[in-house]
């Protein structure tokens, strides 16, 4: 089954910051039109849930429509949508103050947001753009093509790995951001769709699932999803009922074992305690 995204109808925030946008070295490679799906194997007849306690809360903008979210290099990089408010930024964790940003044409929705190396890689909803940027400067290095939605993106080993709302994780070359393979995502012996916004972690793709207060973690090499993450307390706090406003957003620091969680538009980003799965 495949979900069709409600966008809401915000009022248009004024970018502080606007260049020129440039495509200067698109490298636009086509998915092949059929993708091989990995095999499916046995999955765990039992899945853990987990509820990990909150160890600090940080300011968050409440003006951000977070689709992308990751840790780079001492601060936070994320990817906002709707049409005319798209763009990456760089943000303070202490604050959340935005300190570099680079924005989406007017007419892209912005989606999920991934790093090589120092490239980063910011998916559009419905263009099949995923546009690069320096991950220093945010500077325009050009433009992928791929076929079909864009939702969240993560890397995983040499590989990007993409959701586009449906139960699959599609892989694409580093390079050429070709379409490699897929994996279906499977929980509980049945098709989970609505996959969103993504994050590795030791090995694992952890992925929000639009609309749910958790988040599954799933073993990329057979698609079952291994443990769920309960935040529905984290979902509580916020308060918000609005079906936009949502949980999405994970970011992992590596080097200091750090995992942050936030929400579209939520003005709090939540560091919690990293599961031992």
């Amino acid at each position: 089954m495949r979900v069709t995204r409600h966008k809401a109808m915000g009022v248009a925030a004024a970018l502080t910051v606007a260049a020129p946008f440039a495509f200067a070295q698109d490298r636009i490679a086509a998915a092949p039109a059929t993708a091989p799906i990995a095999a499916q194997a046995p999955c765990p007849a039992a899945i853990p849930t987990y509820r990990p306690a909150v160890k600090a809360r940080y300011r968050h903008d409440a003006g951000a429509f977070t689709q992308g979210l990751l840790w780079h290099d001492g601060a936070l990089y994320e990817s906002t949508g709707q049409e005319g408010r798209s763009e990456v930024r760089r943000v303070a964790l202490d604050g959340g103050r935005v300190q570099a940003r680079a924005p989406l044409p007017a007419d892209q929705f912005g989606e999920g947001l991934a790093r090589a190396g120092n490239e980063l890689v910011a998916l559009t909803w419905k263009h099949g753009i995923a546009h690069r940027f320096d991950a220093r400067t945010l500077a325009s290095r050009g433009r992928f093509a791929y076929r079909g939605e864009g939702w969240g993106l993560t890397t995983l080993g040499d590989a990007f790995v993409r959701s586009d709302g449906s139960d699959m994780l599609i892989f694409h070359d580093p390079a050429s951001f070709a379409e490699t393979r897929r994996v279906a995502v499977t929980m509980d012996g049945v098709p989970l769709d609505a996959l969103n916004e993504l994050e590795t972690i030791d090995g694992r793709i952890w992925a929000n699932v639009w609309q749910r207060d958790w988040i599954a973690v799933i073993a990329p090499a057979t698609g079952c999803v291994v443990a769920r993450i309960d935040l529905s307390a984290l979902v509580a706090e916020i308060g918000y009922r609005d079906a936009d406003r949502v949980l999405n957003g994970i970011a992992f620091d590596p080097a200091r074992r750090r995992l942050f969680v936030t929400g579209k538009e939520w003005p709090t980003l939540f560091e919690i305690a990293l599961p031992a799965i």
